[in-house]
């Protein structure tokens, strides 16, 4: 979690390797706060961590590709409950090194 001034910033969950949330307010991205949540996760992750993303989010793969993620696989959305087209991401921190 990330707090200042006693306001929720922004908030990650991990489950096992897989990031499943990595959210910011709107009004403080592009602060270096999903920096600072991503690397903690990256510290307590068990060296490799997967997400997905909607094609469509541009701003959040980009951040991802500027953090070392790559691309595993593109699919049509089928598997998701929103039937929009996702992908699935992956940093391990050996690509990191």
């Amino acid at each position: 979690m990330a707090v200042r001034s006693g306001k929720l910033l922004g908030y990650t969950a991990l489950d096992g390797n897989l990031l499943e949330h990595l959210y910011l307010r709107p009004d403080v991205r592009r602060q270096g706060v999903g920096t600072l949540l991503l690397d903690q996760v990256k510290r307590n992750s068990p060296g490799r961590l997967v997400l997905h993303v909607f094609q469509l989010n541009t701003d959040a793969r980009e951040f991802y590709r500027h953090h070392g993620f790559i691309v595993l696989e593109s699919t049509d959305g089928s598997r998701n409950m929103e039937k929009l087209p996702d992908q699935t991401l992956e940093w391990t921190a050996l690509e990191a090194e």
